[in-house]
């Protein structure tokens, strides 16, 4: 789920589902992530965006593995495993008071640092294969890259990382 990309309600929706009724739009009764991830896996991309009432739901479910769908009283099982990521700087925003400190210490077992596209250009031919053969595929193409194309790739400062990369080898 990428938590940046949908207002509150609907990220709430999305996570925890809503019985119909439960705000303008919810026309059925609808399982949220966390209930169709039970005995899973639930990825949340850009958890650093969640706002504040939200975190309080997600720290709920992290501490009593139980949750409410929007519009219900009824509590839910939540048996997932949660992995998240962020290229938010969490550590300031507790500091800040905009990430709440409780939730940051329940998600941050074990951490990953994974370094930025720049500060790896040995992983830039692979990644750059990857995609190429990927959309090769998707596409019914048989593009390739110049030796110039890849040396200019590699020489590229990546500010926008391994998706700014994948975007580029699909244009």
């Amino acid at each position: 789920v990428n938590c940046a990309a949908l207002p509150e309600t609907l990220l709430e929706s999305e996570l925890f589902g809503h019985r119909r009724g439960a705000f303008t739009g919810a026309v059925d009764e609808r399982k949220g992530r966390f209930e169709e991830a039970n005995g899973g896996t639930i990825f949340l991309d850009e958890i650093g965006d969640i706002p504040p009432p939200t975190q309080v739901k997600l720290l709920r479910v992290l501490q009593e593995r139980r949750f409410e769908r929007l519009g219900e009283n009824r509590s839910v099982p939540a048996d997932v495993r949660i992995i998240a990521a962020t290229n938010a700087d969490l550590e300031r925003m507790v500091a800040e008071g905009s990430f709440r400190e409780d939730l940051y210490y329940r998600l941050n077992v074990i951490p990953i640092y994974l370094p930025p596209l720049r500060e790896r250009r040995e992983d830039i031919p692979s990644l750059t294969e990857h995609f190429l053969e990927r959309f090769n595929r998707e596409h019914g193409k048989g593009v390739a890259f110049s030796r110039e194309a890849l040396d200019l790739l590699l020489e590229y400062r990546w500010t926008g990382n391994v998706r700014e990369l994948e975007n580029l080898v699909e244009r």
